[in-house]
Formats: structure tokens, C-alpha cells, sequence
């Protein structure tokens, strides 16, 4: 949620008065819709950007270009885009935003992912409601009156899941989940239905503190900063085989088949390790 609250808070200021030129995809998979078609945006100016948990929604004149970014997405920002067309398929950007500020159809930026496992998203909608993962997320934790204990209840699944699940809580990933964790000393694998009034009360404290700085930190950057910035500030994830900053542990690590989680010992298990369970279903 930071970086991706910073990546709107840099495109509202980069896109002010923009009209949009073009969305020129370059996977198959990426546009997850179809009506309205992409070329719908094509003259018309964005109005506003906007964030949904961890979705990007791009306002333009009442339609709605939403990007999801997924694992290993980003956004990358030129001033000077390359005139050339994209080739389908060929290399990690998945679609190219072109925009006119003023000084002709140069500005955008190119949506990239990482890896071979590709879960970036684009939609294309008059409503971002018609995004099904807009449409099913759970309440905004920074949010105004945000209260964590009815969300836990009857919820007997890990609490490092509960923090992730997007339809109970909108915008914390694997990363800040980790941070927020260490920062509530409380271990990954304890039960959220069963935590304690004063655990509970150390949850709501470390979300809203964790988040609240990590947003302060990344707010006024550059795309182009946004995750080396990120990776500076982590505590915990990350950080295995390094010492824990509060306590001088070494962090350790449970690693599952597409992802991983760090935690402290002494801060978080009582200088238990925890076992890898990497045939899990914890993180689906």
C-alpha cells in the first residue's frame, strides 16, 4: 500500500490536465476487459488519480484505467517515450500509457513485470466497482474509525494470512505484513481468532503506525526511488540471516513454494523457530 500510494501521489501531480494518447498493450494476458476498448481513452483528459487498496485507478473523464501490479510489477516513468511500437510478448513490459501535457505525445510510462510468473492486471471500465477485486475488498486500515477486532472474529486461520487477505484488509502484502508483525511481537502462525484484548490492541497499533510511516517515507519520491526506498526501511522482511535491529537476533525465514516470510525469534516466537511448511496453504 505505501509504494503504491506514493505511485498515485506521483502520477496525480506528473498527469494534471494530461489527455491520454494511447494504451498500447503488449501481452495478451495483461487487459482483463474488453468494453469499454482501450482506444474509448484515446483524447480524453485524466481528471484524477486514485488508490483502492493496492489497485491504481487512473480517472479519465469518467473512465477508468485501473492497474493492478501484482508480485513484480512497477511503473516505469519517461518524459521521452520511444516512438517505436511494441512488439507482443517481447521482454518484461506489458503495456506502454502514452500522454500529452502539453508538448505532444511523448510522456507515459511503460507497465513492467518481472519474472515468468505473470500476475499484473489491467482493466479497462466505466466504474471501478466492475473490477472484481476492487469490488470485494475489505475495509481501508488507515481508514477513519477502523476497528480490527470484529474483523477477527470466528476467523480462525494465521493471523499473517488475515493480514494479507485483500477481502478482509485492503492494501497490506507480503512485505508490510512481516514489518507489522515484528512491530506487534507477535508470531505469523498465531490464530487470529484467539488473540488476546492486548494483542489485538498491539495489532491495530503496529498496522496503523507501520503504515503510517511507511507512507510519510515514500510520499514526494520518484517511481523510479519508490523501491529502493522500500527495501532500506524493512526491519524483518528481507532481512534473513541479518540481526533483528531491536533485539540482535538473526532474523529467520519460512519459505513456501512461491513466497516467504521473515520474523525475529526473540521479538515474535519466544526464541522459537517456526518450521517451513512449504506444501501449504497458508499465503493462498
Amino acid at each position: 500500500m505505501p509504494e503504491v500510494d506514493a505511485l498515485v501521489g506521483f502520477l496525480r501531480e506528473k498527469l494534471d490536465g494530461a489527455v491520454l494518447v494511447e494504451v498500447e498493450p503488449a501481452s495478451f494476458a495483461v487487459l482483463k476487459t474488453f468494453d469499454p476498448p482501450v482506444s474509448a481513452f484515446a483524447g480524453l483528459q485524466v481528471t484524477d488519480v486514485t488508490r483502492h487498496g493496492k489497485f491504481i485507478d487512473i480517472d479519465v473523464d469518467g473512465l477508468h484505467l485501473v492497474i493492478h501490479l501484482a508480485k513484480a510489477g512497477w511503473l516505469r516513468w519517461s518524459e521521452n517515450l520511444a516512438d517505436k511500437r511494441l512488439k507482443i510478448g517481447n521482454g518484461p513490459i506489458a503495456a506502454r500509457v502514452r500522454f500529452d501535457v502539453g508538448d505532444g505525445p511523448k510522456t507515459g510510462f511503460d507497465v513492467t513485470e518481472a519474472g515468468t510468473r505473470k500476475g499484473l492486471a489491467i482493466y479497462a471500465v466505466r466504474d471501478p466497482q466492475d473490477v472484481p477485486g476492487i469490488a470485494a475488498l475489505g475495509p481501508d486500515p488507515l481508514a477513519d474509525g477502523f476497528e480490527l477486532r470484529p474483523l477477527l472474529e470466528g476467523r480462525r486461520m494465521q493471523v499473517k494470512r488475515f493480514l494479507r487477505d485483500q477481502k478482509i484488509l485492503a492494501g497490506i502484502g507480503n512485505a508490510y505484513s512481516d514489518e507489522i508483525l515484528h512491530a506487534a511481537r507477535m508470531s505469523p502462525f498465531a490464530l487470529a481468532s484467539e488473540l488476546a484484548d492486548d494483542e489485538v490492541a498491539r495489532l491495530q497499533a503496529a498496522i496503523h503506525d507501520v503504515l503510517t510511516e511507511a507512507m510519510a517515507e515514500a510520499a514526494g519520491k520518484p517511481a523510479s526511488e519508490l523501491k529502493d526506498s522500500k527495501r532500506t526501511r524493512m526491519r524483518v522482511h528481507g532481512r534473513t540471516g541479518e540481526a533483528c535491529p531491536v533485539c540482535g537476533d538473526t532474523v529467520a525465514e519460512v519459505v513456501y513454494a512461491d513466497s516467504s516470510l521473515q520474523y525475529c525469534p526473540t521479538c515474535q516466537t519466544g526464541g522459537k523457530a517456526l518450521k517451513d511448511r512449504s506444501t501449504s496453504k497458508f499465503l493462498k
